[in-house]
């Protein structure tokens, strides 16, 4: 839907003035020593582009803009990388085993996780989320699904960062110990056993505390 960054510096002025401004006149957004017909191309530019538009105050940020300028960088009008949301769901059976889904795909590949899932924008809620998720990767019947816990999963790189992740854990329960090729049932003493994805074995850890609710920092 966006570039990573305004293509020309004329451009990021403009957006940038409109970040802090909610109307502007012609002469405002035009930068400093600047040639008017260049100016202009540039604006009209942005506003073919659907990032602003004029109204009867002036010139103002689309919807497309402003949901441009929530998601950049105020310095460099660059996107900024966003924490990842997802739901994570620990599935336990009669016996205290943990239910494992193995990554298909990179990062990670052929690890083991917990099922999980990224939210939708268009979710109704965390938990309706939870429950899409394991719809979808479950071949389980689950009860009691309920949100336990928060995690924020920092992998890093030497100093850098190279993930955030916020997960919502949830918890349920089933009598239907079934496993599949990518889901397999785990003692939670086995864990330490397997090529996990990071965290897992920390949260499983942290989730039998048995909180009423729990927040943890994990860094891998």
């Amino acid at each position: 839907m966006f570039d990573k960054t305004l293509t020309h510096h004329i451009q990021r002025y403009i957006v940038s003035y409109l970040m802090t401004h909610e109307y502007a006149r012609f002469s405002d957004l035009r930068p400093p020593k600047t040639d008017t017909n260049l100016f202009t191309y540039h604006l009209k530019l942005l506003q073919k582009s659907d990032y602003i538009k004029k109204a009867d105050l002036g010139y103002t940020l689309s919807h497309k803009g402003l949901l441009f300028v929530d998601r950049v960088n105020a310095d460099n009008v660059a996107i900024r990388k966003q924490p990842k949301i997802i739901t994570m769901i620990l599935v336990q059976d009669g016996y205290g085993k943990v239910l494992l889904q193995k990554r298909t795909k990179q990062p990670y590949i052929n690890t083991w996780t917990l099922p999980y899932g990224k939210l939708h924008i268009d979710d109704a809620s965390v938990l309706a989320a939870a429950k899409r998720e394991a719809d979808e990767k479950l071949p389980h019947s689950i009860r009691n699904l309920r949100h336990v816990g928060d995690c924020y999963i920092r992998i890093m790189n030497k100093k850098a960062v190279d993930s955030s992740t916020l997960a919502h854990i949830f918890r349920c329960e089933t009598d239907d110990s079934t496993s599949t090729d990518n889901l397999q049932w785990v003692k939670p003493l086995d864990l330490g056993k397997l090529n996990l994805a990071p965290a897992v074995e920390q949260i499983v850890s942290r989730s039998f505390f048995g909180d009423d609710f729990f927040f943890e920092e994990f860094i891998a």
